[in-house]
């Protein structure tokens, strides 16, 4: 594989804080949450009634009869790659040749409220009455797909499925594309959309969610001694990759560049992460192989941290079996303090937090960290840290069900 450079030109959102990048930013660095009560009917008899909620419907930002032919995922996908194509200079169709643009986004469930919406109607009216549109709405590819069409790609469009760390996997994917020559832009990231009473139900039952009656916006407290779990949330992060040269060469802004990635998997269970954390030991391991980075560049994390008992500790073990003696001197954060977590596209929001991070050197603090549990032991600020001058590098890891490991690596440039 050749060793083409990618740089990020172009950042797009939809997030509990935030219904863009900008305002998304200004949240996470001022320590907002965007979780909040579900008010709709439907939790009331829910045993978990809290999430993080897009803070903008995307059917009020898109064309209303467009919005209508997608399930929300894929709302949620659109409005952030409107975002990310226009941040990139590309929205005029120029710059860029479509039969060397491609499309890495992924999802971690897909269009479950759409699925799930029509078996309602299935049942209650009859089959005539499910909507000829159900199958390409559900359909986990559709986010990619309509992203494809709108931008124009024919360089291939794919959809990376592996739980929460499917976002990550997107970007690590596109990486590969554009070093394998098959591309010279990716659009790529991730996106969820499943606040819907089944997966509320099911992940409340296998006692993964928070069940905290307090106040919402207080009850994802990654690393705190009194988390219990976490906080289900929606959005999309989608990111505009591009060959260094090609950029110059259109004169792109560049955020940051994406210096490489690892995949790795557990094999240990189909829930639960590897106590050790070896596989994702791996990963990052990989990651800072595949970026030619040592130990000492990296200045940030951004960690996958969901406020789980289990997945925090073993995260922090991997920072430290990575990192060693540097370990201490970086700055981590889990920015789904703020926003929850958003499964399918918790990796793609949270690489756009860590390019911003090093883009404007200060890093999101963790918010609702009151008692820093003994067994991590890291450097986790409570308010936004500026990070070191000079060339840096920093991490986003994702780890999801299935022992999927992803850690991607960012530099400054």
């Amino acid at each position: 594989m050749s060793r083409r450079r990618v740089v990020i030109t172009g950042l797009g959102t939809t997030s509990p804080v935030g219904g863009d990048v900008a305002s998304t930013w200004d949240a996470l660095i001022a320590g907002r949450s965007g979780v909040r009560a579900i008010t709709e009917e439907w939790a009331t008899d829910q045993p978990v009634r809290i999430a993080g909620i897009a803070a903008v419907d995307p059917a009020d930002v898109l064309d209303r009869v467009k919005a209508r032919r997608l399930d929300r995922s894929a709302q949620l996908a659109m409005v952030a790659a409107i975002e990310a194509w226009a941040d990139a200079g590309l929205a005029d169709g120029t710059g860029v040749d479509s039969e060397r643009l491609g499309v890495a986004v992924a999802s971690g469930i897909g269009g479950v409220t759409t699925l799930l919406a029509n078996y309602d109607i299935l049942k209650e009216k009859g089959p005539r009455r499910v909507s000829p549109l159900a199958v390409p709405m559900l359909m986990p590819n559709a986010p990619a797909a309509n992203i494809g069409l709108y931008v124009g790609a024919r360089a291939g469009v794919h959809t990376p499925v592996s739980a929460c760390a499917s976002g990550n996997e997107g970007v690590a994917l596109a990486l590969d594309q554009i070093r394998l020559g098959r591309a010279d832009v990716m659009v790529a990231g991730g996106t969820e959309a499943a606040i819907h009473p089944l997966p509320m139900a099911a992940f409340a039952q296998m006692m993964a969610l928070s069940k905290n009656e307090g106040d919402p916006t207080t009850v994802s407290r990654p690393w705190d001694t009194g988390r219990d779990g976490f906080v289900l949330g929606e959005g999309a992060g989608i990111l505009i990759l591009e060959e260094l040269e090609h950029a110059q060469a259109r004169g792109a802004k560049i955020y940051a560049e994406l210096l490489g990635a690892g995949i790795t998997n557990d094999a240990h269970d189909i829930a639960q992460p590897d106590p050790e954390g070896r596989g994702g030991t791996r990963a990052i391991k990989r990651a800072l192989e595949d970026a030619g980075i040592g130990q000492g560049d990296i200045a940030h994390i951004n960690a996958h941290a969901t406020s789980t008992p289990q997945g925090d500790v073993a995260e922090g073990l991997m920072i430290h079996a990575t990192l060693g003696k540097y370990a201490d001197e970086v700055v981590v954060t889990s920015t789904k303090s703020m926003t929850g977590h958003l499964l399918g596209g918790a990796g793609a929001l949270e690489s756009i937090a860590t390019v911003l991070a090093i883009h404007h050197r200060i890093a999101p603090p963790t918010i609702n960290l009151d008692s820093l549990d003994p067994a991590v032991e890291l450097d986790i600020p409570t308010t936004a840290r500026e990070l070191r001058s000079g060339d840096i590098a920093a991490l986003n890891n994702s780890f999801g069900f299935g022992g999927a490991n992803v850690a991607v690596a960012f530099g400054s440039l």
